[in-house]
């Protein structure tokens, strides 16, 4: 199973303030070919990543503010890396981007790690040991990247390699023909104290005959909690999901904020951010009537959120499970958002835990906000309706008052 080595980050976010992320929810187009999944159009894929990019480069308005900057699983191509990190370097200090790479094969992942040695010495060991027992180089690899901007401008990149395929790779895994990454990054932020972790998509909710993925990140975050009294913060999740409300992910998000059989304090304030494509995503291997999209945040049920109901997202329990969710909907977006910190959960606190802050769509070459007066009017819809059913409700209890006291 997997191991989670810590990594420390030289972060400091701002005092007494929420944290901004903007989560992209952006199309993507791939196709088998000789066994190994290939990006259709990555000149298409790097314009509208290039764009993104851009924007928070400019950081017009409060983009500037933003922390975490997180895009969805292999949407990266490989052959724009070197033209990605130039741009990501550009980033303001504090920044911290996670995306997934286009697929590779398990030789040009080694060459990677070994690029980055200095910041992926578990890792590329792993791969080493596992080149060498065996003759798989050419085993495709599914990865993502966690590129960094520390508080002094330092640059710092770090990989992860799947440890189980998406649905389109699942003919592949039958036959072991999909190399699995075992080691995890538990990342932490000083002198801010936050923790975060990232996966890739099924990597939340992949579990063998003994072990889980999530049970090992649990106990990691359990012992990191009464050890330092920290907890993991953050899990962010990037998918390229054509069912990104599958069963087995709604179990796992149960069982991970249910406290079933033991109490998780390292857990119990984690936010879960899942980053998805968007619904014009093609995939070769996906059944008709697949739906991807869909990104959302949870929370624990203890820290509510302002139930809504909108065209652009919504807010929901995820069917009665014990959770506050911020559902999105499925066309191509950037959603632009906080996380609260941690004092921001405190029960007693009349702060919203988490905000939109603006909803981005595809605009020509780059990304206008979603009309914002449009927006206004369909949240003042929901508050009226909201008012005129308090209204309604007191009237009643009123009336049966009153009818009760002759």
């Amino acid at each position: 199973m997997i191991q989670i080595i810590e990594k420390q980050l030289s972060i400091l976010f701002p005092r007494r303030e929420h944290l901004h992320v903007l989560s992209c929810q952006i199309p993507n187009t791939l196709e088998r070919r000789n066994l190994l999944y290939r990006l259709v159009n990555p000149e298409k894929n790097w314009r509208t990543i290039e764009s993104i990019f851009q924007l928070v480069i400019e950081g017009k308005g409060n983009l500037k503010k933003i922390n975490f900057l997180f895009l969805p699983e292999t949407c990266l191509p490989f052959e724009k890396l070197t033209q990605a990190l130039a741009l990501l370097d550009q980033m303001r200090p504090n920044t911290v981007t996670v995306i997934g790479l286009g697929p590779i094969d398990l030789a040009t992942y080694r060459d990677l790690l070994q690029s980055f040695a200095e910041d992926n010495q578990e890792a590329l060991q792993s791969v080493l040991e596992d080149i060498d027992s065996s003759d798989i180089e050419g085993l495709p690899v599914n990865s993502c990247m966690v590129a960094v901007k520390e508080q002094d401008g330092r640059m710092r990149v770090f990989f992860e390699a799947k440890s189980h395929p998406f649905v389109g790779e699942e003919n592949l895994d039958s036959d072991h023909n999909l190399y699995r990454g075992k080691i995890f990054s538990l990342f932490r932020c000083s002198p801010s104290c936050f923790n975060f972790m990232a996966l890739i998509c099924l990597d939340y909710a992949y579990r063998d005959l003994y072990q889980s993925n999530i049970s090992v990140i649990i106990e990691k975050a359990n012992q990191l909690f009464f050890e330092t009294r920290q907890r993991l913060d953050l899990l962010a999740v990037i998918e390229c999901n054509p069912k990104p409300e599958h069963s087995a992910f709604r179990d796992v998000a149960n069982g991970f904020y249910g406290e079933y059989l033991e109490r998780s304090p390292g857990v119990n304030d984690t936010v879960t951010l899942f980053c998805n494509a968007s619904e014009e995503t093609l995939c070769t291997g996906i059944s008709p009537g697949a739906t991807f999209g869909h990104s959302s945040v949870l929370l624990h049920k203890n820290h509510k959120i302002e139930q809504i109901d909108m065209d652009e997202y919504s807010t929901d329990d995820f069917g009665g499970l014990p959770v506050c969710r911020l559902r999105f909907g499925a066309a191509t977006r950037l959603y632009y958002f906080n996380l609260p910190f941690f004092h921001e959960l405190d029960p007693r606190t009349t702060r919203t835990a988490i905000k939109i802050h603006t909803v981005f769509k595809p605009h020509q070459e780059g990304w206008i906000r979603v009309n914002s007066d449009e927006v206004q009017r369909e949240a003042a819809a929901v508050q009226k309706e909201k008012k005129v059913a308090y209204s309604r409700n007191i009237r009643s209890i009123e009336g049966r008052s009153g009818s009760g006291s002759t």
